[in-house]
């Protein structure tokens, strides 16, 4: 791993415990993926080859969400049971919000925008 990722994965794994690294290429850039747990929590973190963080998923509460969030997950999901829900921040902005959904024993995710608005296109 180049030494600006391994330093990125240092300061974004601070009082984390790293449960996994990959590495992967998409449309012919590299990235590099930390998997963490936080305060017990996930948190992954997709890094560039410069050490520069691209996008961020990190596990939240239903609860601590606002009401309109909270409101659009619920509608999206439909008959649905929502499960684990996680920020996703690109680039340093909060784009969407995504939940796991189980709809009669099917697995399925789903995403609303910061103010809890469908999305045009997924994240």
């Amino acid at each position: 791993m180049p030494v600006a990722v391994q330093k990125t994965v240092d300061e974004q794994s601070r009082g984390a415990v790293l449960k996994g690294f990959s590495e992967e290429s998409e449309n012919g850039h590299t990235y590099y993926e930390a998997e963490m747990t936080f305060h017990g929590r996930s948190k992954d973190v997709l890094i560039d080859g410069d050490g520069a963080v691209v996008e961020v998923e990190e596990q939240v509460d239903f609860e601590s969400l606002d009401l309109p969030v909270q409101e659009g997950l619920i509608k999206k999901a439909g008959t649905g049971k929502i499960g684990k829900v996680e920020s996703l921040t690109k680039h340093g902005h909060l784009v969407a919000y995504e939940a796991k959904v189980v709809t009669n024993g099917k697995r399925s995710e789903i995403q609303v925008g910061p103010n809890g608005n469908p999305l045009d296109h997924e994240e």
